[in-house]
């Protein structure tokens, strides 16, 4: 995939045209855009009922099809204490779902023809040139870009586990966030590989490594990239790694469930870390952002990579975001004994490609992701719909998502 000089002038023209004339998502009535409004009010109804039982403190919902908001709806609180109710505006940290965003900047520099999805990472960043598998073993190949944005390169998240690998992470602190993405490269270029690249499929740092790739290749800070060619473009002006200016008030604090419906305290917006400009901007997990930001981020996908006329991303680059590009011998994605059957993974997201057990709701050709405050997002081409579901309660639970999820689709008449 390589455009080159022609698409990089038509995304600069596409970014001064957006600023001049960045526009809402249109509104509609749901039966309007073939939803029915009494079936959506369900929806409504079991999010408030998790409320209600307090296994979250409040959230949003946000359903857009055909190109429109059709239903947008705030719940609970966004500080239980205050007893402050949560906004429709909040800003929430969203954890993984930052990852697409960094998916989304290294698939613009491969349709300008800047990067190499098959490159090895260590073309662009040579600490990572003799890196080897645990035990000594050299793997057969490097690993690529592309195996970055799989999760297919031999990196991992080190935050649990008894593996020697896991616990170097740990003593290395690789994601310290006093340090920078350039400093945690070099860190984990001593740190062995848990698995040869392109053998396996493992959750991890690939993409905090991809953010890295990303500055070095356009040679400007990552989330200096972020700004001037994502968040600006699509006008997502509450999206970054802190908290924005005068914001406070709209920041959601961040709640541990114990299961039992009692939630304690994790994060308070006035003494969170995400009130300052951290030195290593994780691609991976550090964004925070809103419903209406993020929609505006899948609408662009789901128009084939562009939003009112502003082009980010080429339709060859969106194919590589919305279907199963996972290796012959992977079958699915799994998290330890959790095996999602039937979905795979794209060069940004999960992707269904087979009706199973595992989620049976959803749907074939739906793709998304979520992050670890138990926010979520998905999107049916086939039925031209996207959802946003946003809290902020920790562990990653699949509370929410599962519960509105069947409703939702329900709610589709024609």
């Amino acid at each position: 995939m390589k455009l080159g000089k022609t698409f990089a002038c038509s995304a600069l023209l596409a970014l001064l045209w957006s600023t001049a004339t960045a526009k809402e998502i249109p509104t509609a009535k749901p039966a309007d855009v073939g939803m029915s409004a009494e079936k959506l009010a369900r929806a409504d109804e079991a999010v408030h009922a998790l409320v209600k039982e307090k296994r979250l403190a409040g959230g949003v919902v946000m359903v857009a099809r055909r190109g429109k908001i059709a239903h947008f709806q705030s719940y609970g609180l966004m500080d239980i204490a205050t007893k402050k109710p949560f906004r429709k505006d909040a800003i929430v940290r969203i954890y993984s779902m930052s990852k697409s965003i960094t998916s989304a900047a290294a698939l613009i520099l491969s349709d300008e023809g800047k990067l190499k999805l098959d490159a090895a990472v260590s073309e662009y960043l040579p600490e990572l040139k003799d890196s080897k598998v645990v035990g000594g073993v050299a793997p057969k190949r490097e690993m690529t870009v592309r195996d970055l944005m799989r999760h297919t390169s031999g990196l991992i998240y080190g935050f649990t586990g008894s593996s020697e690998v896991a616990k170097s992470y740990r003593r290395a602190d690789v994601l310290n966030l006093n340090s920078s993405l350039s400093e945690m490269v070099v860190k984990l270029g001593k740190i062995p590989l848990a698995f040869a690249p392109g053998s396996d499929w493992q959750y991890g740092m690939s993409t905090d490594v991809l953010g890295r790739v990303v500055e070095a290749v356009a040679k400007v800070p990552f989330e200096e990239f972020l700004q001037n060619r994502i968040f600006e473009p699509l006008d997502m002006k509450d999206t970054g790694f802190f908290l924005p200016s005068g914001q406070l008030d709209r920041f959601a604090t961040n709640y541990t469930s114990l299961g039992n419906g009692q939630l304690t305290l994790r994060d308070a917006p006035a003494t969170s870390q995400y009130l300052k400009k951290p030195g290593l901007s994780s691609g991976g997990g550090g964004l925070v952002s809103t419903a209406r930001d993020y929609m505006r981020f899948l609408m662009m996908v789901a128009n084939g990579g562009q939003l009112h006329g502003t082009r980010l991303l080429s339709e060859e680059a969106v194919k590589l975001m919305t279907t199963n590009q996972l290796p012959k011998g992977i079958e699915c994605i799994k998290f330890g004994t959790q095996i999602r059957h039937g979905v795979g993974f794209s060069l940004a997201f999960s992707v269904r490609f087979k009706q199973t057990k595992w989620d049976p709701q959803g749907r074939i050709g739906e793709y998304g992701w979520g992050g670890a405050a138990s926010t979520h997002y998905w999107v049916s081409p086939q039925d031209d719909l996207i959802v946003v579901t946003l809290e902020q309660t920790m562990p990653y639970s699949f509370l929410t998502e599962f519960a509105v999820k069947g409703l939702i689709y329900d709610a589709i008449e024609k």
